[in-house]
């Protein structure tokens, strides 16, 4: 408890600029946080639909009907389930035109899968570069803070006579606070960034792996 206190102490004596440093990485860390949580959220279930959607797709059921099951707006679908709709929805409107060459079908199929695919990618990677800009600012910014306390601690020195370790000690710890907040800040977001990124990186060589596979499918389909 005393050493709640004393460090409550040394943030509310800081000078006016050192606590807006402090104010800034606890918004920021407060922010990642909320971030990290929700990325967590959203890549695990992206995973979970994954597992779903592939042990659905390879059970050998009519692809049709599972085009059928996803609905026809295709709101809900999400991962897998949205580049499988898109691909397959340009497929059978190909199909349908007149004139137009098996080559020419599989490849409107696959830059519609491509659409789909960015589409997902950008919501699984949204947020990530606020988590990279705290990582990597976040200790500079606390850096920054101390280094400023540091010279409001010396130059109060130069009021004195003489100048002892008693003198200079408060201001440079108040100074080191920021430093502290700076890395309590970044560590998380460097390894959330990092995690993440692997991630998604994961999904999107799996996502891909499944479009060549239904591109394969598909050209057997219009051969036969």
């Amino acid at each position: 408890m005393t050493s709640d206190l004393s460090l409550l102490a040394l943030v509310m004596q800081a000078s006016l600029v050192v606590q807006l440093v402090l104010l800034i990485l606890v918004l920021a860390s407060v922010v990642s946080w909320t971030m990290i949580i929700d990325r967590a959220r959203v890549l695990g279930r992206a995973r979970k639909l994954a597992d779903a959607f592939e042990e659905r797709f390879w059970s050998g059921g009519d692809l049709s009907a599972l085009y059928k099951e996803l609905g026809q707006d295709g709101r809900s679908a999400r991962g897998l389930a949205a580049i499988f709709r898109a691909g397959f929805k340009e497929y059978v409107r190909m199909r349908k035109a007149d004139g137009v060459d098996p080559m020419t079908v599989l490849q409107a199929t696959e830059r519609a899968m491509r659409v789909a695919l960015s589409r997902e990618l950008d919501r699984l990677e949204s947020n990530l570069a606020f988590l990279a800009t705290v990582g990597s600012i976040s200790p500079y910014v606390g850096l920054f803070g101390t280094v400023w306390g540091i010279m409001q601690a010396f130059h109060a020195l130069g009021n004195v006579e003489q100048a002892t370790l008693a003198l200079v000690a408060p201001g440079i710890s108040e100074a080191l606070i920021a430093t502290a907040i700076g890395l309590f800040a970044a560590i998380p977001a460097v390894v959330a960034y990092n995690r993440y990124t692997d991630q998604v990186e994961r999904l999107s060589n799996r996502y891909e792996e499944f479009m060549e596979e239904f591109s394969t499918l598909l050209q057997r389909q219009g051969r036969g």
